[in-house]
């Protein structure tokens, strides 16, 4: 095992790490901004280095100073969790070149997975299903139209470099296309400072499903199962379950097979999720690789078993995998929602403050991950989501039940946040069924907010729920 690891990050995932390298006897390290002087990270780590002010261009993105860091401390590693420089090349190359272990693939998997033209085209030469578009970047807006019109519309503008759902724009028509591809191209350029984008078509409304897959250096990849991740808004996930409800088990093996044979295609190492789109006639199409470990994979683990950051911690010490595929059972169902500082009835506005009061949830098949306690400042100068919430069952309503429980439990005073939301979304009739898609916010948000603005979850909504749990429950 490692001896000193630092943790090129905040919030929860840093605090995730920290845990994590305690529990196997390794010295911590965090860097932190002058904004997250007081956060339970710096509490908790066994040394901390300030780098800078709250902007994360001038702190967390700052990799010169990250790479110093570890080497005045001692670390032998550095675990970038997700976000920042989590996915950055460039970043993990000089980690290499400084003797320091990247817990992450190599700079040159994420070279190619973040390359999503190339990462495509790597995807297809080793037989895994793509969703057709161009054969790498786009040159022109006018060279673009013609292979949308080729295709067919709808299609998706999309940023080559970087993700999140920056660099990204639907057209549905030839007369669209052109500002489309301006406007993304435009955005790709300021967040990734690479304007490249490629074209490929829009599957429309499909689910959003992930394969988490662990692989070391000797070439052992497995895979730990599906996450249906549909529920999102402006492309970010709000809620996500494992496995995938209602999902033929031969096309759920399709999908392992798919997911395995993407990471050998680009020589993986470490954990990382391999992302797929799935329309309703059950077929399936890679879109991206995330090099990294995700805010969704306590589901995983609560589902297998598996601890996929003391994996991560195993591999990056150079030890082979310890788990073979025939050890992967899954049990159970597992589900994950978000809280973030938002304003649900505002259009969701980020809403930074202090937290006067908090209590978290307890209780059999409960867990939470989490960084805020009473009279923590959420920072305006960050991601807005400030706990993870995330319940198993021996079934999928036993789940839902017990989510429902567990938010209804949870009380955090000072800030608006998206607890509220979350209870409506777990009373949804097309949640509650399992055959929704990545058109829900867009399709049931409206009304279960025009709810929330009324008061509270209606007694009606909750009986439509019971009867439709009844006729699910297995």
């Amino acid at each position: 095992m490692l001896n000193k690891v630092l943790i090129a990050n905040r919030g929860e995932i840093a605090l995730r790490v920290i845990r994590e390298c305690m529990d196997n006897g390794i010295q911590t390290v965090i860097v932190y901004s002058e904004a997250d002087r007081d956060s339970l990270p710096v509490m908790m780590a066994d040394q901390s280095v300030c780098i800078g002010p709250a902007s994360p261009r001038e702190s967390y993105l700052q990799m010169d100073r990250i790479i110093t860091a570890a080497q005045l401390t001692g670390c032998e590693a550095i675990h970038p969790g997700f976000g920042f420089l989590s996915e950055n090349p460039k970043f993990a190359a000089m980690c290499e070149e400084n003797g320091l272990k990247f817990i992450g693939p190599s700079s040159s998997a994420i070279a190619d997975m973040g390359d999503k033209a190339k990462a495509k085209e790597m995807m297809k030469a080793a037989g895994v299903p793509v969703v057709p578009g161009s054969d790498g970047p786009v040159s022109s807006a006018e060279e673009g139209k013609k292979i949308a019109e080729e295709i067919g519309f709808p299609v998706l503008i999309k940023a080559s470099a970087g993700g999140g759902g920056r660099g990204m724009r639907r057209a549905d028509s030839a007369d669209e296309f052109i500002d489309a591809f301006q406007s993304a191209s435009m955005e790709a350029e300021s967040a990734f400072g690479d304007g490249t984008v490629y074209v490929e078509k829009l599957v429309v409304n499909p689910r959003h499903i992930e394969v988490q897959i662990l692989a070391d250096q000797f070439g052992n990849v497995i895979h730990l199962g599906e996450r249906n991740c549909s529920i999102q808004r402006r492309n970010q996930k709000m809620l996500e379950e494992a496995p995938c409800f209602g999902l033929d088990d031969s096309v759920r093996a399709d999908l392992y097979d798919a997911a395995v044979k993407a990471a050998k295609a680009c020589h993986y190492e470490s954990a990382g999720t391999v992302e797929f789109v799935m329309g309703s006639d059950n077929r399936f199409y890679f879109i991206e690789m995330n090099t990294r470990v995700q805010v969704e994979h306590p589901v995983t683990e609560m589902v297998t078993g598996v601890n996929i950051v003391y994996q991560q911690l195993r591999i990056a010490a150079g030890a082979p995998l310890n788990i073979e595929q025939k050890d992967i059972k899954i049990q159970g169902h597992a589900i994950e929602c978000r809280i973030c500082a938002e304003d649900a009835t505002n259009d969701f506005s980020p809403a930074p403050g202090k937290v006067d009061f908090v209590h978290f949830p307890g209780g059999n098949g409960v867990r939470v991950e989490s960084i805020i306690y009473n009279g923590a400042v959420i920072s305006p100068w960050y991601d807005s989501m400030v706990a993870k919430i995330i319940v198993q069952g021996n079934t999928r309503v036993q789940a839902v039940r017990r989510m429902r429980r567990a938010l209804a439990e949870t009380v955090i005073r000072g800030i608006p946040t998206t607890l509220d939301i979350q209870q409506a979304i777990l009373y949804n009739m097309q949640f509650l069924r399992g055959s929704y898609t990545t058109g829900f916010a867009e399709k049931e948000l409206p009304a279960m907010i025009r709810i929330l603005k009324a008061g509270t979850i209606a007694g009606e909504e909750k009986r439509k729920a019971d009867v439709q749990e009844e006729s699910t429950e297995d």
